[in-house]
């Protein structure tokens, strides 16, 4: 048996080390090279980490196994890996059994119009948004490792919302919507929305808690025009997933979404920047083999 390991910042061989027991393993790292056989891929990293590989990730179809050592560490949880240890529980059964493989769903983001920006499609696992959270990101970002993995988020998120100003979106949504949910056209002042594949970002807000990793569907999250202060009050209800009762959150569903803004405005996925508005936001069914606690 062949695998890899891939190690984001803060993480490093040595963190490897207990996942070294069975000698009859061969060990590379970086990406496997093309045409290199191996087995499976561990990533010692948070969202951001896993988010740079994707696209490597989904050509090579190997099974992936999420090491949490990032900030936010979302998708590890997502895939029921809350610490080292259940990673390396998780390691063991793949290596005897094999049998806690899923293959899971993508997002997908692809800039719209924009001739300076990536003009390929970038792929997402966990949660992307435009808006509030996007600008939240961005100041995240800037903050020490140590700070973002402790409620750097949060506190990126009060200091957004000082200068942050609505955005005029519009929604075109294509796919399966909620009779009871936002139309598939809307045209509407917002704070944000966010489009998810797994239910939280931001180290544990739980955005779109329904959200499922293989359904064959992205679920969106729309905050209308609030006040600050209402907002203020509004964002502490997400961690519990109670903010999908309040008046101005839109929840639905769908394949494929396009969204523009009346001026340009960030997308970030996985605590990443990815592009500018407007975007096509859509889903990649089975995308990915994952190894699941």
């Amino acid at each position: 048996m062949r695998a890899a390991a891939i190690f984001g910042l803060g993480s490093s061989l040595s963190d490897l080390v207990s996942f070294q027991t069975d000698s009859s393993i061969e060990w590379m790292t970086g990406l496997p090279p093309s045409g290199t056989a191996a087995d499976a891929i561990l990533i010692f990293g948070g969202d951001g980490t896993i988010h740079r590989h994707l696209a490597p990730l989904v050509r090579l179809a190997l099974p992936v196994l999420i090491v949490p050592c990032g900030s936010g560490n979302d998708f590890a949880r997502a895939l029921n890996l809350h610490s080292v240890q259940h990673s390396l529980v998780a390691w063991q059964f793949f290596c005897s059994t094999r049998a806690n493989v899923q293959t899971i769903d993508l997002g997908v983001i692809e800039a719209l119009g924009q001739s300076t920006e990536r003009p390929h499609s970038t792929y997402f696992c966990c949660v992307g948004g435009c808006g509030l959270d996007a600008a939240a990101g961005r100041l995240a970002n800037k903050l020490p490792a140590w700070l973002k993995a402790h409620g750097g988020y949060i506190l990126s998120l009060a200091g957004a919302v000082v200068s942050f100003r609505p955005l005029h979106m519009k929604i075109d949504v294509d796919g399966r919507i909620p009779s009871d949910s936002a139309t598939p056209h809307t045209e509407i002042p917002a704070m944000l929305i966010a489009f998810a594949n797994a239910t939280s970002y931001g180290g544990g807000m739980r955005i779109a808690p329904q959200a499922s990793l293989d359904d064959g569907l992205l679920d969106f999250c729309l905050v209308e025009r609030v006040s600050k202060l209402r907002l203020t009050y509004l964002f502490p209800t997400v961690y519990f997933g109670r903010h999908l009762k309040v008046p101005e959150v839109k929840y639905f569903q769908g394949a494929r979404v396009r969204l523009e803004t009346d001026v340009p405005a960030e997308i970030y996925a996985d605590g990443e920047y990815v592009c500018h508005t407007p975007i096509e936001v859509s889903v990649a069914p089975r995308a990915l083999p994952v190894i699941i606690g």
